[in-house]
């Protein structure tokens, strides 16, 4: 079946076609369809199956007959981070660009005015993120009471990061009659509970299993000591033909001390995680699409949405706390029937989670064998030594928390000196008191000129000597 097959306009197909696509995937050959027709989609598929295509394609369609109002979009699509709801506008741009259309991405990170400029003339259709589409709402800037479609994008991953209240007043505040279309990569009790909240006769749609792993990618994991980790990851990286790669962090703390132990050793890597300005983030994510950076250490915040070309590798540093997350990482590479290679690294203190994602999965991963692992334990002790060496205070001796060896004597115990008499201060030689001067009746100073000394004492206030000269 080819994209012509499922209904789409002339506009769309060309725009189709110049982005390289002629055949469409199974997430976009079954909810293309049910789109057009204006019915609830109810989709899940695993990441990397096109399922932005599959919404944003027929919306283009809808869209494209119609007229916008200032301050009220036809359209509202919700995405969990910033980079997603990006990729979405760019493909909504890539797509729509033979359709008169206009679009608006609000994301946080970004200021304010040029947001609420392109609002004020009016946008067809919405890409944002929960928080910054209320922080428009409250300012008076946006309305929702005109939006006939919605797409709420991740759904698992908004439940992960806490997002699903600022979801349901969303919600809330559009028409009861609308279309809603609701992806997730996964789908539990409670999701499908959620999806009850929001759907209205919904057509289900399921590639495939919400807990498979691509067949493309070749996985392996190798068990190490804590301190062995950051080694083994450099020991990782030069022994595969590793072009691109993820690495994956559970901690944003670790994303920054990893990220700078491979610029130390001469890797071209970079950093990415939700704290970091979201300037600094797009551009960072600019430069490894680019090529310009090849080995990205990130944290979850691109495991989901970040669509990269032909990422060889993906690195799991950190073996992922949410069974959930192994699937979406490693969905970063072998995609498009590409090869990919996915391996974690494992200590002791991950046995919990590991048998989590085995349950999940449905099969353990493969233990690999790594070469040069005497040279990382012996770098590990290093590592591990120089962590116990005492902190050293700002002026050079020993920090408080590590005291300095006492010998095993028993202490001494340190007399007071006897107190000392304070000296008696010698009297001084008594003089005779000075008389007191009343400051306003002074009998020896001149008197005020044309006053006698029956006049009050208040306005008997003497010249200065330097006037009566």
């Amino acid at each position: 079946m080819n994209f012509a097959d499922l209904g789409l306009s002339p506009e769309v197909l060309k725009a189709v076609g110049d982005s390289g696509y002629d055949t469409p995937t199974p997430i976009q050959e079954k909810a293309i369809p049910y789109v057009l027709m204006g019915r609830d989609v109810l989709g899940t598929a695993q990441t990397g199956t096109g399922k932005t295509a599959g919404f944003t394609l027929p919306m283009i369609d809808i869209l494209a007959s119609g007229q916008t109002k200032a301050r009220m979009p036809r359209s509202l699509i919700l995405e969990p981070t910033r980079e997603l709801a990006a990729q979405v506008a760019e493909n909504f741009v890539n797509y729509g660009k033979y359709s008169n259309l206009s679009m608006a991405l609000l994301i946080g990170g970004v200021s304010f005015s040029d947001q609420e400029s392109k609002l004020d003339k009016g946008v067809d259709v919405l890409i944002a993120t929960p928080g910054r589409l209320l922080d428009h709402f409250e300012r008076g800037g946006i309305l929702l009471n005109g939006v006939k479609t919605l797409v709420i994008d991740e759904a698992d991953r908004m439940m992960d990061m806490g997002f699903i209240p600022d979801v349901e007043r969303i919600v809330s505040l559009m028409p009861p009659l609308r279309q809603t279309l609701f992806f997730s990569a996964t789908m539990s009790k409670e999701m499908r509970k959620l999806a009850d909240k929001f759907l209205m006769n919904p057509k289900e749609i399921a590639v495939s299993l919400p807990t498979a792993t691509a067949s493309t990618v070749t996985q392996g994991m190798i068990t190490v000591h804590k301190t062995e980790k950051r080694p083994a990851i450099r020991k990782l990286l030069k022994s595969h033909d590793v072009k691109t790669a993820f690495i994956f962090c559970n901690r944003k703390k670790d994303v920054d001390i990893l990220h700078g132990s491979l610029v130390k050793h001469g890797f071209n890597a970079g950093a990415l995680h939700g704290d970091m300005n979201q300037s600094i983030r797009m551009e960072t994510l600019a430069k490894f699409k680019s090529g310009e950076i090849s080995l990205l250490v990130c944290s979850d915040v691109a495991a989901r949405g970040i669509d990269v070309n032909s990422v060889s590798h993906v690195f799991n540093f950190d073996v992922p706390s949410h069974a959930e997350d192994y699937i979406h990482r490693i969905g970063r590479t072998g995609r498009a029937g590409q090869v990919g290679h996915a391996y974690s690294i494992a200590t002791k203190a991950d046995d919990k989670y590991l048998a989590a994602i085995y349950k999940l999965i449905g099969k353990e991963i493969p233990l690999i064998k790594l070469e040069g692992m005497d040279e990382i334990a012996e770098e590990a002790a290093k590592i591990a030594e120089r962590e116990k060496r005492p902190a050293r205070s700002p002026r050079g001796g020993r920090s408080r928390s590590r005291p300095a060896e006492t010998t095993q004597e028993a202490p001494t115990v340190r007399e007071k000196p006897a107190r000392q008499e304070r000296p008696v201060a010698v009297a001084k030689t008594q003089q005779p008191a000075r008389p007191r001067r009343d400051r306003y009746n002074r009998e020896d100073e001149t008197p005020v000129l044309g006053l006698g000394k029956d006049v009050p004492a208040f306005f008997k206030i003497p010249f200065r000597k330097a006037l009566t000269k």
